[in-house]
């Protein structure tokens, strides 16, 4: 079974961070600013998603995009730093979630892909 190509590693340092923009090219311009600077792997960019939430003493519904960034965990907060200074809300949604279980491969590649902060072993990328 392909479930047990995952591994269930507690040293693992990958991380994904959630977020929402106002529309598609919002987000695809924070995306990317995040990959070209070794912040984040890969950005996943969701469109047609609708947020019903509490704002300014009343109910609020409106269209938006869903962000998915995988990322370091070492690196969550520059990302939230670097997307909240181009993000057009006076109150952006980020919420860091810690990868338990992944494909190592995968894991691999993020760490490839993305800064090694000062001090970070760069031995320590092995997930299996």
């Amino acid at each position: 079974e392909r479930v047990n190509e995952m591994t269930v590693d507690q040293s693992c340092a990958a991380a994904i961070v959630y977020s929402t923009c106002p529309d598609a090219q919002t987000a695809r311009d924070i995306g990317r600013a995040l990959v070209v600077a070794k912040l984040a792997a890969c950005v996943n960019i969701l469109p047609g998603m609708t947020s019903i939430y509490q704002w300014d003493g009343g109910v609020s519904t409106d269209d938006e995009v869903v962000m998915i960034i995988k990322t370091r965990k070492a690196l969550v907060e520059k990302v939230i730093a670097e997307a909240s200074a181009q993000h057009p809300y006076d109150t952006p949604a980020f919420l860091a979630l810690d990868v338990v279980v992944g494909a190592p491969a995968y894991l691999s590649w993020i760490m490839s892909e993305t800064l090694a902060p000062a001090g970070d072993d760069p031995l320590k990328t092995d997930v299996s």
